[in-house]
């Protein structure tokens, strides 16, 4: 069984998974490795995660490995319905639809848990926190999942500090070959994407605060420099603050650079970043967009609350007019600009992070029953060999330690 918008869309959906397939190298290796070998035979695998066409394509891998699929979307404005629909017409259990209200959205998020999965590859620790708290009965069935985002991260260590973490979490977030790329690459061209797509505004010649300056905020900093914008950082990691300094940039406060910016993006994974008082000191067309997990980065509920007006100004774009006259403008409702703006992270960056992912779920189950901690690093042999793949596919070859070398650094003398 399956809750979709409409079946009818798939012709649509699989032409956008053709296309990632096309160009996401890593995965479609190891799917025939999995087609060969299928470990994933007799496991279920529930799966939580942006559901657009890279994804998807990220299902069909396992699938192909013998794993039954049940799959929802992590923000009901992420999943993209025609792809959705694709996976629903090759078999696969889909719960997902575009703009479903939070307690459809819930809903999608049980139906899926109530699968008795053995495997969960979440994105915001959404899964792993249902079952543990409405599905507990369920954790015997766990092997174990993996972690997409640092925001999922956070909670997962929350829990383990807690001692209510049942099963081992695999942090594919964590993996050299993830945030690397992913974070600041990914993210730094998927959230301009979807500004300038969704805005249609230069951004050369305006004030871009970028509030965080982890390594998404540091991608979103590096690509609004590059567009040519004039780049201020709020920070609250003293260390993180020195290294946007000597990467060039301006650092204050955000009650100060809520005066002067023009383009606000927030990267924190925290709440309450942009709040009331800020919102009184922006300027007169001041845009809003969040590229953190959560809609809480930006504070919608309290903007709502205080406009005396609101209004669609563009598609995705609402004005909120405000008591001293001045109206700003938010994208994508606070949700996540570059997913519920755009199409995410480009394929190609997606390649290696969901090839993390599908290698840490098959190393999940060849130690089952082995690991003693509930918090799992993603191995190092698999963060190298995902480099070592990317780089042939790429053309580049690098060199090896000889025996000598290898002696020579290992050798205290």
């Amino acid at each position: 069984m399956s809750r979709i918008k409409d079946i009818n869309l798939w012709e649509s959906g699989k032409v956008k998974i053709d296309w990632v397939k096309r160009n996401m190298n890593l995965l479609r290796g190891i799917e025939e490795e999995f087609a060969a070998e299928k470990p994933f035979t007799g496991l279920k695998v529930a799966l939580s995660v942006h559901l657009e066409a890279k994804t998807a394509y990220l299902c069909k891998v396992l699938a192909a490995g013998g794993a039954e699929m049940y799959i929802t979307g992590s923000n009901p404005l992420s999943t993209q319905d025609d792809v959705a629909a694709a996976l629903v017409h090759d078999g696969l259990n889909v719960y997902a639809e575009h703009g479903c209200s939070m307690e459809v959205y819930e809903e999608n998020l049980c139906k899926v848990i109530e699968s008795a999965p053995n495997i969960i590859i979440d994105d915001g620790g959404d899964l792993v926190t249902l079952i543990h708290t409405k599905y507990p009965h369920l954790l015997p069935n766990v092997i174990g999942g993996c972690e997409e985002t640092t925001t999922g991260i956070i909670r997962l260590l929350a829990m383990n500090k807690a001692g209510v973490l049942k099963f081992p979490m695999v942090l594919v977030n964590n993996a050299d070959c993830k945030y690397l790329f992913d974070n600041r690459y990914g993210t730094g061209q998927s959230v301009w994407d979807g500004i300038n797509r969704t805005t249609n505004l230069i951004v050369a010649g305006k004030n871009v605060v970028v509030a965080g300056y982890g390594w998404c905020g540091k991608g979103v900093a590096m690509r609004a420099k590059g567009l040519g914008a004039s780049v201020i950082v709020t920070e609250v990691d003293p260390i993180k603050a020195m290294e946007a300094v000597m990467d060039g940039f301006k650092v204050m406060k955000m009650s100060e650079a809520a005066k002067i910016g023009d383009i606000f993006v927030t990267v924190t994974g925290c709440c309450e970043v942009i709040t009331k008082e800020h919102f009184l000191l922006m300027k007169d067309g001041a845009i809003l967009s969040n590229a953190g997990h959560f809609d809480v980065e930006v504070d919608m509920a309290t903007l709502k609350e205080m406009a005396v007006d609101s209004y669609v100004a563009r598609n995705n774009i609402v004005g909120y007019k405000l008591e001293n006259g001045r109206t700003v403008f938010v994208i994508a409702e606070g949700r996540l600009v570059n997913i519920c703006a755009g199409d995410g992270h480009p394929a190609e960056i997606m390649d290696m992070s969901f090839a993390i992912q599908a290698l840490s779920a098959l190393y999940l189950v060849k130690n089952k029953g082995k690991f003693t901690e509930k918090i799992i690093n993603v191995p190092r042999e698999v963060d190298l060999e995902v480099a070592r793949r990317k780089l042939k596919f790429w053309g580049f070859e690098i060199d090896t330690l000889t025996e000598k070398q290898e002696k020579y650094l290992n050798d205290w003398r």
